[in-house]
Formats: C-alpha cells, structure tokens, sequence
C-alpha cells in the first residue's frame, strides 16, 4: 500500500481521485492548497502526488518546483492533474520536475497507469 498525497482546491475533484485511489488500497492524505501541499509533503513523505494545477495561494507548478527543489522530497513523483491542455502546459510541467500530467476530465485507468508507471 503506497501513501499518495492528493491535492486539489475543490473537494468534488479530490473526492474522485481519492477513491479511485482507496479503491485501488492505498493510503490517500489531502491537501487543498499549494502551501499545503509543500507542507504536507515535508510532514508526510507521500510516494506520489498527484497535483491540480489551478489553485490560488500557490499554483501546482509553483508548489511541485518547491517540493522536488528540496532535499527531502525531491524525489517524490508528481502527477500534474489539471483542465490544461495545451502542449505548453505539459512542457512547463516537466520542466518544473512532474513525472506525469492527466487532463480533467480522467478516466480511472488514466490514474492507474501513471500509478503502474511510477510506483
């Protein structure tokens, strides 16, 4: 069982993906800002995050930059899950360090496959 940190300013959204994922038995921890996504990645050591993009106290690419800049969680794997879809996007996603990128709307096998590909 993995410990997966879900991140999403809108509890509908981190609803979904926390099922999908306690239904695949793993451990889920939350978070619902950027702030407390680097927080909660120092206090917790998830294995993967999974990181919404749009939030306002601290966008994703700002809060993954933060996390992977740091000694202690830089090699946990993000997962950007985000409305996003231009080519852009994707390119500053990597380029801030995420491991993977799902567009909204998702389908529960486009979690499970970046799960299979980075746990």
């Amino acid at each position: 069982m993995s410990k997966i940190l879900v991140v999403d300013d809108s509890a509908t959204e981190q609803n979904y993906l926390a099922g999908i994922l306690e239904n695949a038995e793993h451990h889920v921890i939350r978070a619902s800002s950027g702030q407390e996504a680097v927080a909660r990645s120092l206090s917790e050591r998830p294995d993967l995050i999974f990181m919404d993009v749009v939030m306002e106290d601290m966008d994703g690419f700002n809060a993954t930059r933060e996390i992977l800049e740091r000694d202690e969680t830089r090699d946990i794997p993000v997962v950007m899950v985000t409305s996003k879809n231009q080519k852009a996007d994707k390119v500053w996603a990597q380029m801030q360090g995420a491991k993977g990128y799902i567009v909204k709307p998702y389908s529960k096998e486009d979690v499970l496959e970046q799960l299979r590909n980075l746990l």
